[in-house]
């Protein structure tokens, strides 16, 4: 059976359209407004929304091809595409938070003047506007390694706007203009936690690695308990994109047990207690007796 359709790929893709309108109008505005505004808070939260823009156009792609049915030699589809997005978005992220955070630092020795008052508007308009567009994909992102790649950056993205209407009332009401980019920093290491989550994540899919919650020797102690099963050997347990987890053994079971019935109840158990649905077991009976070994003789001595 085929695990990885998606409840409704069709509104995955409303949502991330949604979401990027909305940015591509913010970025816009936030672009001219830093640039008037001379804060380095906002104009680095614009350079963040063209990779946001950037993100969610990958992840419309990705999402689109991942529903393409396998054929050929695709014979699972399209649905590491979603993984490959993924880790694009994680990447992105990091490179983003290392030159903002150059620039930063930079700023904090010599802080320009900063026009807070605008900075605080502009921010508010981007902190409503992040906001729709983190609703619209709050649902879908924990179905999805590739819209998650989306949400992080919309979520750090209203982190950002966040950080820069606190730097912009601190100037406000302090003068201390070195907020602005302190402001920044700050959005720099949510970045970087986000960048490590996705990068982490889309990792352990491309190295085949049991999903997270799964433990494949407790399953395979499992199986190996159940009635007329004498081992289980060459178990594995991957991940071939989020929501398609696959596992393929080799059981052995008594000479005189029914192989066919027992493989039956694995699938069942597999698929009941620990969502395994796409699976391969290799059912054998055990051989009779012990198998005659046969050794060479020794060579006659002349």
């Amino acid at each position: 059976m085929h695990d990885h359709a998606r409840d409704d790929p069709t509104s995955e893709r409303r949502a991330l359209t949604t979401a990027l309108v909305l940015i591509l109008a913010l970025m816009a505005g936030e672009v001219t407004a830093g640039i008037v505004a001379s804060s380095l808070a906002l104009l680095s939260d614009a350079a963040h929304l063209l990779t946001d823009a950037a993100a969610l156009g990958l992840a419309l792609i990705a999402a689109r091809l991942a529903t393409r049915p396998a054929r050929g030699a695709m014979t699972f589809g399209l649905g590491r595409v979603e993984v490959l997005s993924a880790q694009a978005n994680g990447l992105t992220l990091l490179l983003l938070s290392i030159v903002i955070a150059i620039e930063a630092v930079a700023r904090l020795m010599h802080p320009p003047t900063v026009k807070a008052p605008l900075v605080l508007a502009v921010a508010v308009v981007g902190i409503a506007i992040n906001l729709v567009a983190t609703r619209g994909l709050a649902g879908a992102h924990s179905r999805s390694l590739n819209v998650q790649g989306a949400y992080q950056h919309i979520v750090t993205d209203l982190v950002g706007f966040v950080a820069a209407a606190a730097a912009a009332t601190a100037i406000i009401l302090t003068g201390f203009q070195r907020a602005d980019p302190i402001a920044s920093l700050v959005v720099c290491a949510v970045m970087v936690h986000s960048a490590y989550g996705l990068l982490r994540a889309a990792g352990r899919v491309f190295l085949e690695a049991a999903p997270e919650g799964l433990d494949p020797n407790a399953i395979g102690r499992e199986l190996a308990s159940t009635a007329g099963v004498v081992e289980v050997h060459d178990l594995h347990v991957w991940e071939l994109t989020a929501g398609f987890t696959a596992l393929a053994a080799h059981v052995m079971v008594d000479p005189g047990a029914d192989c066919h019935a027992i493989r039956r109840e694995l699938e069942r158990t597999l698929a009941e207690r620990h969502g395994l649905r796409h699976t391969t077991l290799q059912v054998d009976h055990r051989p009779r007796g012990e198998l005659l070994e046969i050794e060479p003789t020794a060579s006659p001595t002349h």
